[in-house]
């Protein structure tokens, strides 16, 4: 008990530290916080118009789920970067030679994040309730949507981890150049359906799809459908592929960080 007392504590110091550096670079939070309203606002309103939603549906509806779930994912190339550059700056190295649990040092970052994962949702959810967006099957639905967006962010949170910990900063940089076609190559901003063949069974078992249908259909918003195995069970992959990557990046991130030489 005295060991998951000191994690937890250890755990919290290290979030508050990462929360405090965000408050002290209001610049990199607001570029943050306004590039996923900015995007809202382009595909929704620009190109929008121009958008059609496989079954039928308004596309701001459609877009908005997608947009959440595009965020979500873009936020593991900050934690990557973040965890590079501490541990090639020897902040790491100065955690482990204090005494403090190795477990606690990395789960203390994913709680940052999620910390950030909330406020960036929260603030894109005002924004598509402005310009049209809305939930329909009950707030207790909205909310399972929403907690199910932040557990694929704590399964993505830890594979960004322990990339950070295996790269160097400068390799760190171009974990954009993945993430991109990662959230484009899905659900989020075109339904499968209207995919060619083989890049609809990428889209459609792409973990991302699994997570933003499934909000899809508790928000009561259109694009959900699709005759595949993946496309009709998306609510249970929503829960199992995070599940996967923490079952496996959380233990090879600890066993990183205890390995760690730099």
């Amino acid at each position: 008990m005295n060991a998951v007392r000191y994690a937890a504590v250890d755990s919290w110091i290290v979030a508050k530290r990462d929360l405090i550096h965000w408050v002290r670079e209001p610049v990199r939070v607001f570029a943050n916080l306004a590039y996923p309203i900015i995007s809202v606002l382009i595909f929704g309103l620009v190109f929008g118009s121009a958008m059609n939603v496989f079954g039928g549906g308004d596309y701001i509806e459609f877009l908005l789920p997608g947009m959440f779930g595009q965020t979500i994912a873009f936020g593991v190339g900050s934690t990557l970067m973040m965890v590079s550059m501490d541990a090639d700056r020897g902040v790491t190295d100065r955690f482990r030679a204090s005494p403090m649990s190795q477990t606690g040092v990395v789960a203390g970052r994913s709680i940052a994040d999620l910390v950030n994962s909330s406020l960036e949702l929260l603030v894109l959810a005002l924004c598509g309730l402005v310009i049209g967006w809305s939930f329909h099957d009950g707030l207790f639905n909205a909310l399972v949507a929403f907690a199910l967006f932040l557990w694929l962010r704590f399964a993505l949170v830890w594979i960004g981890i322990y990339l950070g910990l295996l790269v160097k900063p400068e390799a760190a940089q171009a974990s954009w150049m993945f993430l991109f076609p990662l959230t484009m190559f899905a659900n989020t901003f075109v339904s499968p359906e209207l995919m060619p063949g083989w890049l609809r069974v990428v889209a459609e078992w792409n973990p991302l799809s699994s997570t933003v249908a499934a909000a899809r259909e508790l928000f009561g918003n259109p694009g959900v459908g699709g005759d595949s195995w993946a496309a009709q069970n998306s609510l249970l992959l929503a829960v199992l592929w995070p599940a996967v990557f923490v079952a496996i990046f959380w233990p090879l991130s600890v066993l990183k960080y205890r390995n760690l030489s730099r």
